[in-house]
């Protein structure tokens, strides 16, 4: 009989992506060990992943790993791992706050926290950027609700809204808001914004590409010398945003804009890095808007911004919007927030080869 490891988890619907998620003391202490599982978990590395339970698409290959804080201003740490599709690789440099709306409820559900009647908040420290957002999840009697009337683009039907506030945000991956310390670079002779509230992003006007901004994602995913000079880009551009060498790294992103058509502030197309995301990403909604605001910034000129300090700006993608509401003061940002809304989808064990848990701790294994 095949010997295999079972190992406690919930796979959720987090904002428009989909993940598992577990608690960290059923995954190995050791980071390659833990990889090692996660890779077979995923069904990495496969391009169709038909040997674990990942979707065959960076959107649906992620992983939350959570615990309880020892910190005094975190009730749970939250660490992200992208699980490189058709690569044997595991990126745990950038967060998700897709997956991010799914882990108040979880860190409930899981006993982690205990819930309010209402509304429950928890405040989550987000390993990867070392910064923190506090979360408000409907509890009505004291238990999670998945059920409400939210809605956001890119997911069917309605659900309870997970209300996502963050605080201090700002280079969080890069070290600074604007990491090559200028407003506006020039790389390839394409003028960008390098900018990380929250996701470290390169912003460029479409048209500097050759491109309209309004193709879909199938179309600029075939475009093979698009993504050649966007590729060129991330490169270069990359160290000089305090990234290191980014070859084998999923950030930054790449997102292009254009004007928005459809009442919103902006309209985007955002490469996450080498595949066209049908949406946009969480924070990377942030970054995008955040430029926005910042006078010269690419962007600045091309948004349809509000007056006042509270700016509601609804970011444009391929499959809807997404709202991000900025509060500022003198010019800079205090605090970003977002609407976003998750369901659990299933609980029970993942099982991976017994050989994934080579050097793992042997207390967890559970041999079926």
């Amino acid at each position: 009989m095949t010997m295999q490891t079972r190992i406690p988890c919930v796979m959720m619907r987090g904002g428009t992506s989909k993940g598992a998620y577990f608690l960290a003391a059923d995954l190995p202490s050791d980071a390659a060990a833990r990889d090692r599982v996660l890779l077979a978990a995923m069904g990495s590395p496969d391009p169709r992943q038909i040997d674990g339970m990942g979707g065959a698409h960076p959107l649906t290959s992620k992983i939350g790993i959570v615990s309880r804080s020892t910190r005094t201003d975190a009730d749970v740490d939250y660490l992200f791992a992208q699980v490189v599709v058709n690569e044997a690789r595991v990126d745990t440099a950038p967060t998700c706050g897709n997956i991010l709306a799914g882990v108040g409820p979880f860190a409930i559900e899981q006993g982690l926290i205990p819930a309010s009647d209402g509304e429950t908040k928890v405040r989550i420290y987000m390993v990867n950027t070392k910064s923190l957002c506090t979360a408000r999840i409907k509890t009505p009697g004291g238990e999670v609700t998945y059920d409400g009337d939210a809605r956001i683009a890119g997911v069917p039907g309605t659900g309870a809204p997970v209300l996502l506030d963050f605080n201090d945000i700002a280079g969080s991956s890069c070290g600074k808001l604007l990491p090559t310390g200028n407003v506006r670079d020039v790389v390839d002779g394409v003028t960008l914004t390098a900018i990380d509230n929250g996701m470290p992003v390169v912003v460029m006007e479409a048209e500097a590409l050759g491109i309209t901004g309004y193709e879909s994602p199938d179309q600029l995913n075939a475009d093979a010398a698009l993504k050649a000079k966007l590729e060129s880009i991330r490169l270069q551009i990359g160290p000089k945003m305090n990234l290191g060498d980014v070859t084998k790294k999923v950030v930054p992103k790449l997102t292009m804009i254009a004007p928005a058509r459809e009442g919103g502030s902006i309209t985007t197309r955002t490469f996450i890095p080498h595949v066209c995301h049908e949406a946009i990403g969480v924070l990377g909604a942030v970054s995008v808007a955040t430029a926005c605001v910042i006078p010269g910034a690419v962007g600045s000129d091309m948004a349809v911004v509000p007056p006042g300090d509270t700016k509601i700006l609804p970011v444009e993608h391929p499959t809807g919007e997404f709202t991000v509401q900025l509060e500022m003061k003198n010019g800079e940002i205090l605090r970003a927030s977002l609407l976003r809304t998750a369901r659990r989808l299933f609980e029970g064990n993942i099982l991976v080869p017994r050989a994934a848990w080579s050097g793992a701790d042997m207390k967890l294994m559970a041999a079926q």
